[in-house]
Protein backbone atom coordinates (compact mmCIF):
# COMPACT_ATOMS: atom_id res chain seq x y z
CA UNK A 1 0.00 0.00 0.00
CA UNK A 2 1.38 3.48 -0.57
CA UNK A 3 2.36 5.87 2.03
CA UNK A 4 -0.84 8.20 2.08
CA UNK A 5 -2.65 9.86 4.90
CA UNK A 6 -6.21 9.76 4.44
CA UNK A 7 -8.33 12.43 5.50
CA UNK A 8 -12.15 11.91 4.99
CA UNK A 9 -14.86 14.82 3.93
CA UNK A 10 -18.03 14.88 4.67
CA UNK A 11 -21.07 16.16 2.50
CA UNK A 12 -19.89 16.89 -1.25
CA UNK A 13 -16.89 15.53 -2.71
CA UNK A 14 -13.48 16.52 -1.86
CA UNK A 15 -12.44 17.89 -4.73
CA UNK A 16 -15.67 20.39 -4.58
CA UNK A 17 -14.20 20.92 -1.04
CA UNK A 18 -10.64 21.65 -2.44
CA UNK A 19 -9.99 25.08 -1.17
CA UNK A 20 -10.48 24.08 2.56
CA UNK A 21 -7.48 21.59 1.93
CA UNK A 22 -5.25 24.24 0.79
CA UNK A 23 -4.84 27.87 0.05
CA UNK A 24 -6.35 29.44 -3.44
CA UNK A 25 -3.48 31.47 -3.71
CA UNK A 26 -0.99 28.43 -3.17
CA UNK A 27 -2.50 26.79 -6.18
CA UNK A 28 -2.18 29.87 -8.58
CA UNK A 29 1.13 30.86 -7.59
CA UNK A 30 2.24 26.75 -7.92
CA UNK A 31 0.33 26.93 -10.96
CA UNK A 32 1.76 29.71 -12.45
CA UNK A 33 5.61 28.76 -11.56
CA UNK A 34 5.20 25.10 -12.77
CA UNK A 35 3.82 26.45 -16.16
CA UNK A 36 7.02 28.63 -16.75
CA UNK A 37 9.04 25.83 -15.68
CA UNK A 38 7.29 23.41 -17.79
CA UNK A 39 8.59 25.20 -20.87
CA UNK A 40 11.36 26.17 -19.58
CA UNK A 41 14.36 25.11 -21.76
CA UNK A 42 17.45 25.91 -19.09
CA UNK A 43 17.64 22.56 -16.29
CA UNK A 44 19.57 24.89 -13.89
CA UNK A 45 16.85 27.44 -14.20
CA UNK A 46 13.93 24.94 -13.95
CA UNK A 47 15.72 23.63 -10.86
CA UNK A 48 16.20 27.11 -8.77
CA UNK A 49 12.14 27.43 -9.85
CA UNK A 50 11.33 24.03 -8.28
CA UNK A 51 13.71 24.34 -4.95
CA UNK A 52 12.88 28.42 -4.53
CA UNK A 53 9.24 28.19 -4.98
CA UNK A 54 7.80 25.46 -4.59
CA UNK A 55 10.02 23.78 -2.25
CA UNK A 56 10.92 21.21 -3.79
CA UNK A 57 13.75 18.91 -2.88
CA UNK A 58 15.74 18.27 -6.40
CA UNK A 59 18.93 17.39 -6.44
CA UNK A 60 22.51 17.93 -8.01
CA UNK A 61 21.71 17.79 -12.15
CA UNK A 62 18.45 16.33 -11.71
CA UNK A 63 16.49 16.86 -15.57
CA UNK A 64 13.10 17.72 -16.14
CA UNK A 65 12.08 17.25 -19.60
CA UNK A 66 9.35 19.45 -21.25
CA UNK A 67 5.80 19.55 -19.91
CA UNK A 68 6.66 17.70 -17.10
CA UNK A 69 3.73 18.10 -14.23
CA UNK A 70 4.60 18.42 -10.22
CA UNK A 71 2.04 18.76 -8.40
CA UNK A 72 0.22 21.92 -7.98
CA UNK A 73 -1.32 21.52 -4.60
CA UNK A 74 1.52 19.81 -2.59
CA UNK A 75 4.53 20.22 -4.88
CA UNK A 76 7.02 20.55 -1.43
CA UNK A 77 5.77 16.88 -1.14
CA UNK A 78 7.73 15.48 -3.81
CA UNK A 79 11.63 14.93 -3.70
CA UNK A 80 13.94 13.83 -6.62
CA UNK A 81 17.32 12.82 -5.94
CA UNK A 82 21.02 13.53 -8.02
CA UNK A 83 21.30 13.20 -11.63
CA UNK A 84 17.72 11.73 -12.63
CA UNK A 85 15.82 12.12 -15.26
CA UNK A 86 11.62 12.81 -15.44
CA UNK A 87 10.80 12.01 -19.24
CA UNK A 88 8.57 14.57 -20.89
CA UNK A 89 4.83 14.98 -19.75
CA UNK A 90 5.28 13.17 -16.49
CA UNK A 91 3.28 13.69 -14.04
CA UNK A 92 4.19 13.65 -10.16
CA UNK A 93 1.14 13.57 -7.71
CA UNK A 94 1.57 14.06 -3.99
CA UNK A 95 -2.38 14.53 -3.42
CA UNK A 96 -5.57 12.71 -4.90
CA UNK A 97 -9.04 13.63 -4.48
CA UNK A 98 -12.19 11.22 -3.77
CA UNK A 99 -15.72 10.86 -3.43
CA UNK A 100 -15.15 10.39 0.28
CA UNK A 101 -11.89 11.23 1.30
CA UNK A 102 -8.65 13.22 0.30
CA UNK A 103 -5.02 11.60 0.47
CA UNK A 104 -1.89 13.02 1.08
CA UNK A 105 1.75 11.06 0.61
CA UNK A 106 5.15 12.09 0.08
CA UNK A 107 6.97 11.15 -3.74
CA UNK A 108 10.84 9.95 -3.53
CA UNK A 109 12.50 9.40 -6.43
CA UNK A 110 16.00 8.64 -5.74
CA UNK A 111 19.41 9.10 -7.48
CA UNK A 112 20.31 8.28 -10.88
CA UNK A 113 16.36 7.37 -11.70
CA UNK A 114 15.32 7.05 -15.54
CA UNK A 115 12.02 8.00 -15.36
CA UNK A 116 10.11 6.97 -19.26
CA UNK A 117 7.66 9.95 -20.92
CA UNK A 118 4.16 10.07 -20.56
CA UNK A 119 4.10 8.34 -16.77
CA UNK A 120 2.12 8.93 -14.07
CA UNK A 121 3.20 8.67 -10.64
CA UNK A 122 0.94 8.70 -7.52
CA UNK A 123 0.95 9.96 -4.18
CA UNK A 124 3.43 7.97 -1.54
CA UNK A 125 5.41 5.91 -3.62
CA UNK A 126 9.07 5.56 -3.26
CA UNK A 127 11.03 5.08 -6.49
CA UNK A 128 14.99 3.79 -5.23
CA UNK A 129 18.14 4.26 -6.68
CA UNK A 130 19.14 3.74 -9.82
CA UNK A 131 15.52 2.29 -11.14
CA UNK A 132 14.32 2.57 -14.46
CA UNK A 133 10.56 3.24 -15.05
CA UNK A 134 9.04 2.59 -19.28
CA UNK A 135 7.00 5.74 -20.89
CA UNK A 136 3.60 5.52 -20.48
CA UNK A 137 3.58 3.55 -16.91
CA UNK A 138 1.53 4.20 -13.55
CA UNK A 139 3.52 4.19 -10.97
CA UNK A 140 1.14 3.01 -8.02
CA UNK A 141 3.46 0.94 -5.70
CA UNK A 142 7.32 1.61 -4.84
CA UNK A 143 9.92 0.66 -7.42
CA UNK A 144 13.12 -1.22 -6.18
CA UNK A 145 16.33 -0.12 -6.37
CA UNK A 146 17.69 -0.42 -9.67
CA UNK A 147 14.70 -2.63 -11.60
CA UNK A 148 13.13 -1.83 -14.82
CA UNK A 149 9.53 -1.41 -14.70
CA UNK A 150 6.95 -0.72 -16.92
CA UNK A 151 3.38 -0.76 -17.34
CA UNK A 152 -0.44 0.50 -16.63
CA UNK A 153 -0.56 -0.80 -13.61
CA UNK A 154 3.16 -0.83 -13.66
CA UNK A 155 4.63 -3.88 -12.67
CA UNK A 156 8.61 -5.30 -12.62
CA UNK A 157 10.13 -6.09 -16.02
CA UNK A 158 13.44 -6.53 -15.00
CA UNK A 159 14.99 -7.13 -11.23
CA UNK A 160 18.22 -5.54 -10.61
CA UNK A 161 19.81 -8.54 -10.95
CA UNK A 162 18.29 -9.64 -13.81
CA UNK A 163 19.44 -5.98 -15.54
CA UNK A 164 22.98 -6.52 -14.26
CA UNK A 165 23.14 -9.90 -15.92
CA UNK A 166 21.74 -8.52 -19.10
CA UNK A 167 24.13 -5.88 -19.00
CA UNK A 168 27.15 -8.72 -18.32
CA UNK A 169 26.07 -10.81 -21.77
Amino acid sequence: MRRTVRYPVEGSNSLWQVYKTVSFWKVVKCFIIIQIARITPFMSVKNWMYRTFLHMKIGKQTSFALMVMPDTMFPEKISVGNNSIIGYNTTILAHEYLIHEYRLGDVIIGDEVMIGANSTILPGVIIEDGAIVSAGSLVHKDVPAGALVGGNPMRVIYTKEEMEERARN
